[in-house]
């Protein structure tokens, strides 16, 4: 089966798809001036599905994918200017949550978006974890603070630095830092061997962080599990990751106890015009 068809009774052989092939696999014919596989497109093709979703005539099939599998951008859905200011300002890091869980269709949901992130070649390395009640969540945490204790014992300045003192001391007194007694946490790990895992998998959450908002949910970054995962092994075993793999990043994830009402203010970016 061919890898491209195309349409030639709907195809203005306009070379659009041609152009934004990001590996060039497709070319047109000099003869017939339809758009045509190269030799080599079936090694080099990324599976992005560009061509077919940039054609306006819905001329161009892929042995996978056709117009018909894709879904239409709908205009009247595009957000205005203002709109899209206000909501990546006003996205908060939630640290306190209410007790309610999510469902698991909802946090399949966050998931699926996410997955729809840019990653290089259209690798998507992602795998995902969910620690699905707050029992796991706080086994996690605990774990953690394990690994900061030990840290402490052997390493106080960087201890100190990283701020482990007052967290552990904060746990000793019954106060979670590390997940903030949020009802999960989705942690995003790959193969460590991708030298684009951390960019690739950190897109994907930071999708999956910014879809929760426009659902009315909190998020928060967990910086001190995902780090944990990586440099203490009793950890990384609890989870059952696999050995070749890494944690890229981990969210808390709940519905927010209370609601923000204003947009601070941020520094003045720092820009060098080259």
């Amino acid at each position: 089966m061919n890898l491209i068809t195309v349409l030639k009774d709907r195809c203005k052989k306009d070379g659009i798809c041609a152009a934004e092939c990001p590996t060039r696999i497709i070319e047109m014919d000099p003869l017939g001036g339809y758009p045509r596989s190269t030799p080599d497109a079936e090694s080099y093709c990324l599976s992005c599905g560009h061509c077919v979703a940039v054609c306006p005539q819905e001329a161009i099939s892929l042995s996978w994918l056709s117009p018909h599998d894709c879904t239409p951008i709908r205009e009247g859905l595009r957000i205005s200017t203002q709109a899209a200011e206000q909501f990546l300002r006003a996205r908060r890091s939630i640290r306190s949550f209410k007790k309610k869980p999510l469902s698991r269709d909802t946090l399949n949901e966050l998931i699926r978006v996410a997955c729809f992130a840019p990653s290089a070649k259209n690798k998507q390395p992602w795998h995902w974890l969910v620690l699905e009640d707050r029992e796991k969540v706080r086994q996690a945490a605990a774990l953690v603070i394990e690994w900061m204790k030990k840290t402490i014992a052997a390493n106080p300045e960087l201890a100190e630095t990283m701020g482990f003192i007052r967290v552990t001391a904060a746990w000793e007194k019954g106060d979670e830092r590390i997940c903030r007694d949020a009802p999960h946490v989705i942690i995003v790990h790959g193969d460590a061997s991708w030298p684009f895992g951390c960019e690739d998998c950190t897109l994907a959450l930071s999708y999956l962080d910014l879809y929760a908002q426009s659902q009315g949910l909190g998020t928060c970054w967990a910086g001190y599990l995902y780090t944990a995962v990586n440099y203490y092994k009793p950890l990384f075993k609890w989870l059952e990751i696999p050995p070749e793999h890494r944690a890229y990043g981990a969210m808390m994830v709940g519905r927010p106890l209370y609601s923000y009402k204003r947009l601070p203010l941020r520094a003045t970016p720092v820009v060098k015009w080259f």
